[in-house]
């Protein structure tokens, strides 16, 4: 019976624990849809910076 019952606390225990990453998984999924849906284009945006910083071309 004391064996059972450590199986039993010990799939419990295994439980809580997937049911944890599956949530952190969940939360990160959210946060990485939230970002690219508060973007307008898809390709991002290219900043136009400091014209001096290149050379010209040739």
């Amino acid at each position: 019976m004391y064996e059972y019952e450590i199986y039993r606390s010990t799939s419990a225990e295994l439980i809580r624990r997937a049911d944890a990453e599956r949530e952190i998984g969940r939360v990160r999924r959210a946060r990485r849809a939230a970002r690219r849906s508060g973007r307008q284009d898809p390709e991002g945006k290219v900043s136009q910076g400091d014209p001096s910083r290149f050379a010209p071309a040739a």
